[in-house]
């Protein structure tokens, strides 16, 4: 293979690659960090097992926290009746829940303190 139709095939990964989730841990993650430690005492294969159990459950509870926020966003701020799209549609995407999930941040931050960087559009 060329040099030129390998360097084609790396920008086209790059330009197709989808970015990243901020989202905790995982099973990968957590099973890779739980096999290290496992290996040093013994039991890789256990820590990997015990280690993506952890990130899978880490990931669940960080997915709960968000559709909770959402729901309480939800809750405060009913959407206008007149939009175009289904309810299910206006409310229930990921895209909205994320954004939901920070507004409901901004208004109540946990130290008490008002903060106004993350305001609703």
């Amino acid at each position: 293979m060329s040099r030129t139709l390998r360097g084609v095939f790396f920008l086209a990964a790059i330009a197709t690659a989808s970015p990243a989730l901020a989202e905790p841990g995982g099973c990968l993650k957590y099973g890779a960090a739980g096999a290290v430690g496992g290996h040093f005492v013994k039991h890789g294969v256990l820590g990997a097992v015990g280690g993506c159990v952890a990130g899978m459950y880490t990931r669940h509870e960080y997915r709960k926290g968000i559709a909770e926020k959402a729901a309480l966003w939800d809750k405060e701020h009913p959407a206008a009746p007149d939009e175009k799209a289904s309810w299910w549609q206006r409310h229930h995407d990921a895209a909205s829940v994320k954004q939901k999930a920070e507004w409901y941040d901004a208004e109540h931050p946990s130290n008490g303190a008002p903060q106004n960087n993350a305001t609703p559009n």
